[in-house]
């Protein structure tokens, strides 16, 4: 049970209540801290209320830490109502532990355009499992998946610019707060009921962004290197064409990468990938391919 004393940008810390078999790391863990780094200064600020100097007691209320490493705070869920931020993982947060720092200097916004309902379950589990794969490595992860108007037919077709201003303006504002960082923006699209089987992977790019191409190649060469077919035609990335990625491309700050899963009726079409759909696999080898990008541009400089 998390109580906040007031808003974290004017506290250095916030309560919570100990439950029966929580110890410091484990509580720790539970509100998203590196249980190392904050283990003392959880001590100092608890040692009234600690048994034999180390030891919590059940029912009783503790000060946590506010930290912008809190898992808490680098994995932010972007809400449509009022632009609010929320934590996108919860109960998940104590089994997730910091692995290493290698995207401490990179900020990802996820956005989903999910327009079948056959498809809402596999493309958030999908993006939660790719989301804490990039969160336990450093990185600062936006998630912007519950966007997409109720009324919405499922009939396949797109939003319309004018509502992807939406995502402008929530993208904008957070690239700004973050200066200098790496950047990306990752949509994914779903043409076609995900019922299970093959499907097409494509990948695609702005042709004036070259950060959005090396990213889709990035990303599409672990997928090939991986045993996932490539098109006949041998290219890494096509570009995007469509009115929604036109927009997000010449309005969005951060550069654009788009991933759209289709039917494979079309095998070896042009920056395509036949691929089985499997939400672990597939989260795992998109997320060894957003590093690979980062480690790469990293090696360069």
């Amino acid at each position: 049970m998390l109580v906040c004393v007031n808003s974290w940008s004017q506290q250095d810390h916030y309560t919570t209540v100990a439950e029966r078999g929580d110890g410091i790391f484990s509580l720790l863990r539970k509100q998203g801290l590196d249980p190392v780094r904050h283990y003392a200064e959880f001590v100092e600020l608890n040692k009234e209320n600690l048994d034999r100097g180390s030891l919590l007691k059940i029912g009783m209320t503790y000060k946590v830490p506010y930290s912008k490493d809190s898992f808490k705070r680098t994995g932010v869920r972007v809400h449509s109502s009022d632009g609010g931020e929320t934590a996108i993982f919860d109960k998940e947060l104590a089994s997730m532990s910091l692995k290493s720092t290698r995207l401490k200097e990179a900020v990802y916004y996820l956005l989903i355009e999910n327009h079948f309902q056959a498809n809402k379950g596999f493309l958030q589990k999908m993006v939660l499992r790719l989301a804490a794969d990039l969160m336990v490595h450093g990185a600062q992860v936006y998630l912007l998946d519950d966007w997409i108007p109720e009324q919405m037919a499922e009939d396949g077709s797109l939003l319309g610019p004018a509502k992807m201003g939406h995502y402008v303006d929530a993208i904008n504002k957070r690239y700004l707060k973050h200066g200098k960082k790496y950047q990306r923006v990752l949509v994914l699209r779903a043409n076609d009921p995900i019922v299970g089987g093959n499907m097409n992977l494509g990948l695609y790019h702005y042709q004036k962004s070259g950060d959005g191409q090396r990213l889709a190649e990035s990303i599409q060469k672990v997928f090939s290197k991986n045993g996932i077919n490539k098109g006949a035609d041998g290219k890494e990335s096509a570009i995007f064409e469509d009115k929604n990625s036109l927009f997000l491309a010449k309005n969005l700050l951060p550069a654009v990468t788009l991933l759209v899963l289709d039917k494979e009726s079309k095998p070896g079409e042009a920056g395509q990938l036949s691929i089985k759909v499997d939400q672990r696999r597939f989260a795992d080898l998109l997320g060894n391919g957003i590093m690979r990008d980062y480690a790469d541009l990293n090696i360069e400089e």
